[in-house]
């Protein structure tokens, strides 16, 4: 029995007007499942009942690829990717893009190596610290780079802009009321070499309040940055 209804499932991504395939409805069935397991040895979320998951982990991660443009076959980092969120769900819906979920905790990401070998996702895994990864051949080779996390915009940008190739765009994802912190990030993002260019508020199905933070990479990212401790 799957840990999720999938009639529900297929519901609010309809809803959300991102309607998906038999194929599709399976490999977050699948997901879930395998999440839920693995949540019983190790902690990946506190959200295990099957409304929680759709609705908090699947559409909030998949919701930002309906408010902006992601090109076809854009490659994509995942900064702290944790359980695989965002990026996992949006590989599920965008099979085109070019994942690679990176995560500092290594059980972590032999749990999400195990979830791309099962639902053939074709993903890179890779075990390292977000401000140790980004002065790799990682350093600004992505389209895209995105974080859902709880870190202040500040310190998420300076981690994850290094990733991203001038041209490129970092997608935050933010909760509700988050104004001051993203005034607070914009002398930050601007020493990094990019510019937010879209503030997207919204809301989930289950009415939780959201903000998309979109910015736009115009230079290179000075070499001093990431930081290995950033305030």
């Amino acid at each position: 029995m799957a840990a999720i209804d999938t009639e529900r499932l297929k519901s609010v991504f309809l809803g959300i007007n991102l309607p998906l395939t038999d194929a599709q409805i399976a490999s977050f069935a699948t997901y879930s499942d395998m999440l839920v397991e693995k949540n019983k040895v190790m902690n990946l979320t506190t959200v295990t009942d099957s409304e929680g998951i759709i609705i908090k982990h699947f559409a909030d991660s998949c919701l930002p690829l309906t408010m902006v443009e992601v090109p076809s076959g854009a490659t994509l980092i995942d900064v702290g990717t944790g359980a695989g969120f965002p990026s996992i769900p949006m590989k599920i819906v965008r099979p085109d893009l070019e994942i690679t979920l990176l995560d500092s905790l290594n059980k972590r990401v032999n749990f999400l190596r195990d979830v791309s070998k099962a639902l053939s996702l074709n993903t890179t895994c890779i075990h390292s610290r977000a401000e140790d990864g980004a002065r790799t051949v990682l350093r600004e080779t992505f389209d895209v780079a995105t974080a859902r996390a709880v870190a202040r915009l500040s310190v998420l940008s300076e981690y994850c802009l290094p990733y991203v190739k001038p041209g490129g765009k970092f997608l935050a994802l933010k909760g509700s009321d988050c104004h001051e912190e993203i005034a607070q990030a914009e002398a930050v993002i601007e020493k990094l070499g990019r510019k937010i260019t879209q503030v997207t508020e919204y809301k989930l199905p289950n009415g939780d309040g959201r903000t998309l933070v979109v910015v736009d990479k115009v230079k290179k990212t000075l070499g001093e940055y990431p930081r290995r401790v950033v305030k």
